[in-house]
């Protein structure tokens, strides 16, 4: 009896934990990824329509909803930020950018991630919060200007550093909806990884750098106790092709401890920057317990 009370417990604990709404989440993944135009940074009208969708979705939960602009010779470009628990001085960031690369949808890459945010604002509006924690939408994470100082993650970045923002560290949701259980679908950037992490692209993972910080290893380790999806880390040197393939990248060089919740991009996902990223292609609902595990481990914190 001792043993099936225990039992009982624990199932409905992860039942708490299943918080995003699939409807939802499959209606935020057609208007962002079925619009009129393709939301590169050629079209700026589309661009700025996904950013005033986000933009109205997190101003019904957070405590204060912004853009954060600047200016490409003369075009201006626009983060989207909204903030819950602004009475504490630490704060965390979870990222995830809205623009594609080319003429495409885009739907894990990164249609997904963004999903991902404004599932987390729905569910921190009436969290007990015991810091501050920003959802940023990124513009310009994409070609030509991933690497550069015209990232909307660098800019953002780079303004906490300048406002000596108390940051306890960053998670960037970069394609979390792409997942197959067959054989052989999950390729590595070294051959002898699949010795360690398995053929089969059926698990979510969290990349951390050599030295990650101790946010980074906080939240891995809490993810991966809470996920109800099968979750790795990964860990390498930051020269390994692929491992700062996103917008971490701009917060680990600013000095600051991220990690990156990911199902690898072109490791796994063949449609990557192509025509074949729609979002019938998604898992969606994996994809809810990959949020899910996002959420508690952040509250947890």
């Amino acid at each position: 009896m001792k043993h099936y009370l225990y039992f009982l417990i624990i199932c409905s604990s992860l039942h708490s934990f299943a918080q995003s709404d699939s409807v939802m989440m499959r209606h935020d993944l057609s208007v962002i990824t079925k619009t009129a135009e393709f939301r590169n940074y050629k079209n700026l009208d589309q661009l700025n329509e996904i950013a005033l969708y986000i933009f109205n979705s997190f101003a019904g939960y957070a405590d204060t909803t912004y853009y954060q602009t600047y200016v490409i010779g003369k075009t201006t470009y626009r983060n989207v930020i909204c903030s819950f628990g602004t009475q504490f001085d630490e704060r965390i960031i979870v990222g995830a950018h809205y623009d594609v690369c080319g003429n495409q949808e885009g739907a894990d890459d990164n249609a997904s991630g963004v999903v991902g945010l404004l599932e987390i604002a729905r569910h921190l509006k009436s969290s007990g919060l015991t810091k501050r924690i920003d959802l940023v939408a990124f513009t310009l994470e994409e070609p030509p200007f991933f690497r550069t100082e015209y990232m909307g993650s660098y800019v953002h970045a780079q303004s906490l550093v300048a406002d000596s923002v108390n940051v306890k560290g960053m998670i960037c949701l970069e394609m979390i909806g792409y997942f197959d259980d067959k054989k052989k679908t999950q390729d590595y950037p070294l051959k002898l990884l699949s010795l360690f992490y398995g053929s089969r692209g059926n698990y979510i993972t969290l990349v951390n750098k050599f030295g990650p910080g101790s946010f980074a290893r906080s939240f891995t380790r809490k993810f991966k106790r809470r996920s109800t999806v099968k979750a790795k880390q990964f860990k390498g040197p930051k020269a390994l092709q692929g491992i700062d393939f996103s917008d971490h990248m701009n917060y680990w060089n600013a000095g600051y401890s991220a990690v990156m919740v990911t199902d690898t991009a072109f490791y796994r996902n063949k449609n990557y920057h192509g025509t074949g990223d729609t979002m019938d292609k998604l898992d969606v609902q994996r994809m809810a317990k990959v949020i899910d595990a996002v959420l508690v481990s952040l509250t947890a914190l």
